[in-house]
């Protein structure tokens, strides 16, 4: 990488500054992003000043602040480097996993995640997904090392997302034959009454936040081609029982909401050279009252079981609108 810290001018005591010269002006502009947004957004997480002079930046600021400043600038430019480009996700995520996630782009051809010194990364056919905090990665290696894995934390963690993520890239990586996707057919605390149309019209409400992941990561006609050849499928947890689910990568999406009898008949479905994942949020259970979460009496029964793993989350893993993080603290706080 073709960048190098200067050392800072004189200045008074209380101001301290560090410099870092690019080599690419085109690299440098992008880096700074539209009108310096990607700046501004480093200053504003981090609470220090960015200024540009020509091909340099000037970080102004306290010690340990610039010095991440500077160390995520140099992984942002390392990534464009590499040919990949720079969102607000990525600004946020070098952020919040520091120089942890420090390296370069990824290895012609593979399809399988990349644990490049410390680096995870999952591909699929329309983006490149990486994890963006600790937990996330924590939980993605967990999806790829253990047959069964549990994801338990707050909405917007990226429980789901990221496990359909490696669900599609294990998929084209030849490692599993099909995705099935499931969630329990439960009303989010209104009674819709009787939904009209066929039964695949009645579930689709249930089941829309799976099919904007699949979207997110396969064209859209390639996933109606798979769904057509049942090597992609969609059910509500309800027609899981019978089944066994050979040579695929499952998902059960909002297991908060499946009973304990449900969960019991979900897990047992899992068969050979299959991996099973299942999620959920334990705050926002929409059963019946009185009747009980399967997800805890699984989080329970199964905890400390060889190859099954439980990955938490809470509301600082949050990747949605910062406020969503504000809004689960004051949620839990009154609750506490």
């Amino acid at each position: 990488m073709a960048i190098s810290a200067l050392p800072p001018p004189p200045k008074d005591a209380d101001i301290a500054e560090t410099r870092l010269e690019f080599a690419d002006n085109r690299l440098l502009i992008d880096l700074c992003g539209e009108f310096d947004r990607n700046l501004a957004q480093i200053e504003h997480r981090l609470g220090v000043h960015i200024l540009r002079r020509g091909n340099q930046l000037a970080i102004v600021g306290e010690d340990p602040p610039r010095a991440q400043a500077a160390q995520v600038l140099g992984q942002l430019y390392a990534r464009l480097e590499s040919g990949k480009g720079v969102e607000a996700g990525d600004i946020d995520g070098a952020i919040r996993l520091g120089d942890s996630a420090d390296g370069t782009g990824a290895r012609d051809g593979d399809q399988l995640e990349m644990f490049q010194r410390g680096r995870v990364e999952i591909h699929t056919r329309k983006k490149l997904v990486e994890p963006r905090t600790e937990a996330q990665r924590s939980y993605v290696r967990s999806l790829y090392e253990h047959e069964l894995a549990f994801g338990i934390g707050p909405a917007g963690t990226g429980k789901t997302y990221l496990a359909v993520a490696v669900a599609v890239n294990m998929f084209i990586g030849g490692h599993v034959d099909r995705i099935i996707l499931s969630r329990p057919a439960v009303e989010a605390g209104e009674r819709l009454g009787f939904l009209p149309g066929d039964m695949k019209e009645k579930v689709d409400p249930y089941m829309q936040p799976l099919y904007d992941a699949l979207n997110d990561f396969l064209p859209g006609k390639q996933v109606a081609k798979l769904m057509e050849e049942k090597r992609i499928e969609i059910a509500p947890l309800a027609f899981m029982r019978g089944r066994t689910l050979s040579n695929a990568f499952v998902v059960l999406d909002e297991a908060q909401n499946a009973t304990t009898m449900q969960m019991k008949m979900f897990l047992t479905r899992l068969g050979e050279g299959s991996r099973m994942v299942v999620t959920g949020d334990r705050s926002q259970v929409d059963l019946p009252r009185g009747v009980a979460s399967g997800l805890a009496d699984a989080q329970r029964l199964l905890s400390g079981i060889e190859r099954i793993s439980f990955n938490y989350f809470t509301s600082k893993d949050v990747v949605r609108h910062p406020l969503v993080a504000r809004i689960i603290e004051a949620y839990d706080a009154d609750e506490a």
